[in-house]
C-alpha cells in the first residue's frame, strides 16, 4: 500500500500484522482524485480511516488539514505513525473513536469539512448509519462534498436522506464511490 500521488508519492503506508480491514486499492484512490480534481488547501475528513491512506493521499495532493476516525486503537496508531513517516503531523489529527461519537464531537467543536470520505466495513448497513449521523450533524460544509465508498450490493437509501442528493456515481470492479451534495 502506498501513495499514488503529491509530494508523498510512493511513501509506503503500514498495518498492524493480520489487520482485518480492506485497503482502498490504489485504482479507486486514482479515480477518487481524479473525479474530485483538486483538493488542493481544502479540510478532509477521513470516516473508518482504516490505513488512513484516502485521507494521507489527500494531504499528499495539497489537503490543508485531514483527520482521521478510526475506532481500532491499533489502526489509529498506525495511522499516526504512517503521518509521521510522510511528514504530516502537523496538518491532521485522529479521533480514536466509533463514527458516531466522532461525528458528535466534531459538532461540538463546530468543526466543518469541504470533503468528508466513508469507507464503512462492506455489507454491514452503515451506510445508513453514517449518512443519518451526517444529517444531523454540522461537519461537512455548506458547498462540502460526501464520498461514500461501499459494495456494489448495498445500494443507496432510496431518499438517501432529505439532506443528501447524489451529484455521480462511479464502479470500479466490486467498489462504488457515491458523491453527494447537501440540499438546503
Amino acid at each position: 500500500m502506498r501513495i499514488i500521488g503529491g509530494d508523498a508519492r510512493g511513501k509506503q503506508l503500514f498495518l498492524p500484522k493480520g489487520c482485518p480491514i480492506r485497503p482502498t486499492a490504489d485504482l479507486v484512490k486514482g479515480a477518487l482524485f481524479s473525479v474530485l480534481r483538486s483538493v488542493s488547501e481544502v479540510s478532509f475528513l477521513d470516516l473508518f480511516a482504516g490505513s488512513g491512506s484516502v485521507g494521507i493521499e489527500a494531504l499528499s495532493r495539497g489537503a490543508a488539514k485531514a483527520v482521521f476516525v478510526e475506532r481500532n486503537r491499533s489502526l489509529a496508531h498506525a495511522i499516526a505513525d504512517n503521518l509521521s513517516r510522510c511528514g504530516f503531523d502537523a496538518r491532521s489529527e485522529i479521533l480514536a473513536a466509533d463514527v458516531k461519537s466522532a461525528i458528535r464531537i466534531l459538532s461540538e467543536r463546530q468543526v466543518s469539512f469541504d470533503i468528508v470520505f466513508a469507507d464503512p466495513p462492506y455489507d454491514t448497513g452503515f451506510i445508513d448509519l453514517t449518512l443519518q449521523y451526517l444529517a444531523v450533524s454540522s461537519v461537512i460544509s455548506r458547498e462540502g462534498l460526501l464520498v461514500l465508498q461501499h459494495s456494489v450490493r448495498e445500494k443507496l437509501p432510496e431518499k438517501a436522506d432529505k439532506r443528501f442528493i447524489l451529484t455521480d456515481q462511479r464502479r470500479y470492479g466490486d467498489t462504488v464511490l457515491s458523491f453527494l451534495k447537501i440540499t438546503d
